[in-house]
């Protein structure tokens, strides 16, 4: 097979939650200009139709569903509407997440269960119903779960996001765990964790460190629109079917000083 044909998955079906902004648009946008039909959920219906919009005008064929991830009960029927659609789902990419900041001995009850309801619990569940129902009967499927920086060490002595940590740590071994059970048919599970991205849920911290950010990372720079499409289109192709259970850092350098 050559290397073009090792990076091709026009046709393929993905399924991208928290896909209507940020991140997981910057990584939609990778797959369906790749050829990818894509399928987008999110809780907030005007994000999902300007993400629909905006990859309409790029040609890309897109289903969205506004779906809740942290009420489980939800979680098969926005499957079975892709696998409506589509008829399977062949790349299923975690990205729906949250963060709360508090000093951990002030943490509310509340805020803890939100962010480990969405971050880790959905995670499971959805990349569960995908597997039973498409990944494991078709015996091949690409999880890219989107991990972070922030999984692989502790937080800064000035940032308080106690659960964001803990979740996305959870999310490292996670993917770890997962790829070690599901190799057996032919699925690969691994996982990005950026550094820092201008985003919504960003923004208040990096106004905080950014400058610090910037100046302590090897490439001086935090990461941008384009920074996560190669890694995406990478972990989603068989350009990678002999990696499984890694993840890999998209940061600029941080991780390493």
């Amino acid at each position: 097979m050559n290397v073009r044909e090792l990076f091709k998955i026009e046709g393929k079906v993905a399924l991208v939650t928290g896909g209507s902004r940020g991140l997981g648009l910057q990584i939609a946008e990778a797959l369906g200009e790749m050829g990818c039909k894509l399928a987008l959920t999110a809780r907030k219906a005007d994000e999902l139709v300007q993400a629909r919009t905006h990859l309409e005008t790029l040609g890309i064929e897109v289903l969205t569903i506004v779906n809740d991830l942290t009420d489980t009960a939800q979680i098969p029927g926005m499957v079975e509407q892709v696998i409506e659609r589509f008829g399977t789902i062949d790349i299923l990419v975690n990205n729906a997440g949250a963060t709360w900041g508090a000093p951990a001995e002030e943490y509310p009850d509340a805020a803890w269960h939100k962010v480990m309801d969405l971050n880790v619990n959905a995670l499971f569940f959805v990349a569960r119903e995908v597997a039973r129902r498409c990944m494991i009967p078709q015996q091949s499927g690409k999880i890219i779960n989107i991990a972070s920086v922030a999984g692989l060490r502790g937080s800064a002595t000035n940032v308080s996001t106690i659960a964001y940590h803990t979740s996305k740590g959870a999310v490292v071994n996670f993917t770890r765990a997962l790829a070690s059970e599901w190799g057996k048919y032919n699925i690969n599970v691994n996982a990005i964790c950026p550094g820092f991205f201008p985003s919504k849920m960003s923004a208040g911290l990096l106004g905080q460190v950014g400058e610090t950010v910037i100046a302590r990372a090897p490439l001086h720079r935090i990461g941008g629109d384009d920074d996560l499409k190669g890694a995406a289109v990478f972990l989603a192709s068989e350009a990678s079917r002999h990696i499984t259970g890694q993840n890999l850092a998209v940061d600029g350098g941080m991780s390493i000083v």
